[in-house]
């Protein structure tokens, strides 16, 4: 051994390539800790979503006599493009629940592979418990919370309506996990627009409202949206869910009149 220092040379902190030797790193190799060199580079720093970038618009839900009724149009904006007109925004999860989705369209779609990750689960777990539309608007509201308090927000307003055991059920949750159940609820432009036609016609008459009255109320507001609402589509998709199951429709479009356009004068008319 050679006992003098001068001898020795560098220590091995200074050496550049320290962190490539398998003798720091048991089990890996110099090749391994290259590519995690790499691996970090072109992943670059942690970063969180700052704002919504392609967005949907309203989602309307009612309660009716034979159960709940959830409605949604098929576009999806890049702030002010109609970039993607085939989006489905109306999610069945499980037996018994709708989950309806406004806002980033890329969060829901994480939100769709974490109700996926549960059902799957709940199947294995095969102890003969179901999920029904409260749990699945618990565990939402529970997983917005988080990430809104780790200030990574799912930028999405959400609505969850189901049937179940002969009760129906209509939920909201948004971006900050706040959560509240009611007989008519709606989002985005929506909350503005539709909700004062929806509550007018649904409140007070859950238990009478018929399934085509249900129709023709969710039709006529979606109508009012896509005048008014320059984010929305004359295509729709409207999910009804009862005691017989959930049934969502394929897309469609309404009737739409534009004569009323010729009487409105703008500012300086």
């Amino acid at each position: 051994m050679d006992y003098f220092p001068g001898n020795w040379g560098q220590p091995r902190s200074r050496e550049e390539n320290l962190f490539d030797s398998s003798d720091w790193f048991p089990g890996h190799t110099a090749a391994d800790a290259v590519n995690r060199k790499k691996i970090a580079a072109a992943s670059g720093p942690t970063t969180r979503t700052q704002q919504p970038i392609v967005t949907g618009t309203s989602v309307l839900g009612i309660k009716y006599k034979d159960g709940v009724m959830l409605a949604a149009d098929n576009l999806a904006s890049y702030g002010s493009l109609a970039r993607f007109r085939d989006v489905e925004r109306l999610l069945k999860v499980g037996d018994f629940t709708v989950v309806g989705a406004s806002g980033d369209i890329s969060d829901f779609q994480a939100i769709k592979h974490m109700l996926d990750t549960v059902l799957v689960r709940e199947f294995y777990t095969d102890d003969g418990h179901k999920l029904g539309p409260n749990h699945v608007h618990q565990y939402l509201s529970r997983v917005m919370y988080a990430r809104r308090s780790n200030v990574n927000p799912l930028w999405n307003s959400l609505v969850v309506g189901g049937f179940r055991d002969g009760k129906k059920f209509l939920g909201y949750v948004d971006l900050q996990g706040t959560t509240y159940e009611a007989s008519t609820i709606a989002t985005g432009f929506g909350g503005y627009l539709a909700q004062p036609i929806l509550r007018k016609a649904v409140e007070g008459r859950e238990d009478t409202l018929t399934e085509e009255e249900a129709v023709k109320l969710i039709d006529d507001a979606m109508r009012v949206l896509y005048y008014r609402d320059a984010r929305s589509i004359n295509k729709f998709q409207r999910a009804t869910i009862t005691k017989d199951g959930i049934k969502i429709t394929e897309p469609y479009s309404l009737e739409t009149n534009w004569s009323f356009a010729e009487s409105i004068r703008g500012y300086g008319a």
